[in-house]
């Protein structure tokens, strides 16, 4: 391989996030998945953003919150994701570049317009995702630049993708392109993809050795490995990813690599304001300094620094100098 002109290449949805709060009774009225995510058709995404109280709009996706927040600290970035020929697909676009983020992915002619998620926080903090993925899931693996991807060093990839079979099979090119170009491949789980009918393909991918770095949850990990016990479900993936990293909330992090298992506590905050994006900034710093030579544990010392900061405020994307906070 020859030396990687990028740090990190991702690929993931490509969304605007509509954010507004709301009461307890919102959500419960409304049916929500309180702290969870569900999609929506056009027409359903329609009546729910105008129940909806007063919103802020940012670009959002979880791959492209990481790569907007990786390139917060210094780091040579470039996400793909599709959008479509509209008013937010401008500002997807626009967004991304303007913090730095090399994103050239052709949009198609909508419909489908560009993906949104709306997003409702209660007071508590949790927010709600209600996603409709529109153009985002119309990302197909002609839309790759295999340039692109095999002049990185980590090649990162999105598990709200791997459900719908476009996108699933761009990434599945991805790892093709990046197996043979040599870009270590990290994943990043969401609970969509544990479902039945995508868990049996993932856990087949990864069974395959197409997985180097594996980001999830508690929750997600249990559901990707079916068994009951954390510790069960971390054996079973430990024997097929080299290295496990997983995100336990207030309770801190625990990572897993070559039989060594570190666990740091969580980043101390103030208040936490709206968890949006908190995993999505935990890849973030835990990539920025794995990237720049850190050990397990300040890899994992830094996402959680950098999940800290993005829990601290509404929206997933930084509003502190991410490199001060973390020293890198």
């Amino acid at each position: 391989m020859t030396s990687a002109s990028l740090d990190i290449v991702a690929i993931g949805d490509a969304l605007v996030d509509v954010i507004a709060t709301a009461d307890d009774s919102f959500v419960e009225h409304r049916g929500l998945p309180k702290g969870g995510m569900q999609l929506l058709t056009t027409d359903q995404a329609d009546e729910l953003y105008a129940a909806m109280g007063p919103a802020r709009e940012i670009s959002g996706g979880s791959a492209a919150n990481s790569m907007a927040s990786a390139a917060a600290l210094g780091l040579a970035v470039a996400f793909v994701g599709q959008v479509a020929d509209d008013q937010l697909g401008e500002i997807f676009g626009h967004d991304m570049r303007s913090l730095g983020v090399r994103f050239e992915t052709a949009p198609l002619a909508s419909p489908p317009p560009t993906g949104r998620c709306l997003i409702v926080v209660t007071p508590d903090g949790q927010r709600t995702m209600n996603t409709c993925p529109g153009a985002s899931h119309r990302l197909s693996p002609e839309a790759l630049d295999e340039k692109l991807i095999a002049s990185a060093s980590v090649l990162m990839l999105e598990g709200y993708l791997w459900g719908p079979e476009l996108p699933r099979r761009a990434l599945m090119r991805a790892i093709e392109i990046a197996r043979g170009s040599g870009p270590e491949i990290a994943f990043t789980l969401s609970e969509s993809v544990c479902l039945p009918g995508r868990r049996e393909a993932l856990t087949q991918m990864i069974g395959s050795g197409g997985v180097d770095l594996l980001f999830m949850n508690e929750h997600e990990a249990l559901q990707l490995t079916g068994e009951r016990e954390l510790g069960n479900a971390l054996g079973l993936l430990a024997a097929k990813v080299g290295t496990l990293v997983i995100t336990r909330g207030p309770k801190g992090a625990l990572g897993l690599h070559k039989g060594t298992t570190i666990e740091v506590a969580a980043a101390p905050v103030e208040q936490v304001v709206d968890t949006t994006g908190a995993g999505d900034l935990f890849a973030a710093g835990f990539l920025a300094a794995r990237c720049r030579g850190r050990d397990l544990k300040s890899s994992l010392e830094a996402g959680a620094i950098c999940a800290a900061e993005i829990i601290s405020h509404f929206g997933a994307r930084p509003e502190t100098d991410l490199r001060e906070l973390t020293g890198l």
